[in-house]
C-alpha cells in the first residue's frame, strides 16, 4: 500500500534527521520537515498529512495550485521553493504561506503588492547563491542584507531567514557553513530571522550540522519521481 510506503520512508527520514541533530547536540525540535511532493499526487500528500505531516514543498506553480485548491481542507503549511517568476506571484501568493526563493527586489516588490492585496501575511526566505550558476537563482551574499531590509520594510511580508541550495561539485559541509555564516550576519541585523532552509535528501546531515531549521526532502520521503498526474 502506498500509505505503508510513505510511512516506511518518514520514519526513515525522522530517523535520519534525529541522529543528526544528536550528531551536533542540537534538539530534534529544532529542524522542521518540508515535504517536497512535485511530481507527486494529492493523495500523497493527503497521506503525509494523516501520518502527521504539516509542512508541504512544491516548485511549480501549476501543479502547487492544483493541490492547494484540492487539499484546501486539510491544516497545511505550503513553501514554494522553486524559482519564481513576478508573473506567477499572484497564483502563487494565494496559497502558499512561506516563499523559499526571493532573490531580489522586483519579486519582493511583486510579492508584497500581492499579498497586500489578498490580504495575506507571507513568508520570505533569502536565497542565497552559493556558485556561480544563475540557472539555481540567488542572491550573492554580500547582497543578501541589503535585500532583507527591503523585505523587512515591505508589507503583506515577513522575513524568515535564509535558503539554499548546496553546489552541485562541492562538498555540502562547505557551502553550509559559508550559507551559516550569512544567516548569522542576517540574524545580528534581524533577530527574528532564524530559518535556515538548506538541506535535502542527499545532504541533510551537513546541513543539520551548519544550522538548518527546515529540510526540505522529497526522493529520501516519497521515492524516485514519477510524471505528475492528477
Amino acid at each position: 500500500m502506498r500509505r505503508d510506503e510513505i510511512a516506511a520512508g518518514l520514519a526513515e527520514v525522522d530517523a535520519r534527521i534525529a541522529a543528526a541533530c544528536h550528531a551536533v547536540g542540537r534538539d530534534r525540535g529544532e529542524v522542521t520537515l518540508v515535504a517536497v511532493t512535485k511530481t507527486r499526487p494529492a493523495e500523497d500528500v493527503r497521506i503525509l498529512a494523516e501520518l502527521g505531516v504539516r509542512d508541504i514543498g512544491e516548485n511549480r506553480d501549476q501543479e502547487a495550485a492544483a493541490k492547494a485548491q484540492e487539499l484546501a481542507g486539510l491544516s497545511l503549511t505550503w513553501h514554494f521553493v522553486g524559482q519564481l517568476q513576478t508573473n506567477k506571484v499572484r497564483s502563487v501568493v494565494s496559497y502558499a504561506d512561506v516563499i523559499h526563493s526571493v532573490d531580489r527586489l522586483r519579486l519582493v516588490e511583486a510579492i508584497s503588492t500581492e499579498a497586500v492585496r489578498q490580504g495575506r501575511r507571507i513568508g520570505c526566505l533569502i536565497q542565497v547563491a552559493l556558485d556561480d550558476d544563475p540557472a539555481r537563482g540567488g542572491a550573492r551574499p554580500a547582497d543578501v542584507l541589503e535585500l532583507a531590509d527591503e523585505v523587512a520594510l515591505a508589507e503583506g511580508v515577513w522575513l524568515g531567514g535564509v535558503m539554499a541550495v548546496a553546489p552541485l561539485h562541492e562538498e555540502p559541509a562547505k557551502a553550509f557553513a559559508r550559507l551559516r555564516d550569512v544567516a548569522t550576519r542576517l540574524e545580528e541585523q534581524h533577530p527574528r530571522a532564524t530559518m535556515i532552509s538548506a538541506g535535502m535528501s542527499e545532504d541533510l546531515t551537513e546541513a543539520i550540522a551548519y544550522g538548518a531549521t527546515h529540510v526540505r526532502i522529497g526522493t529520501a520521503l516519497l521515492g524516485r519521481r514519477k510524471p505528475f498526474v492528477r
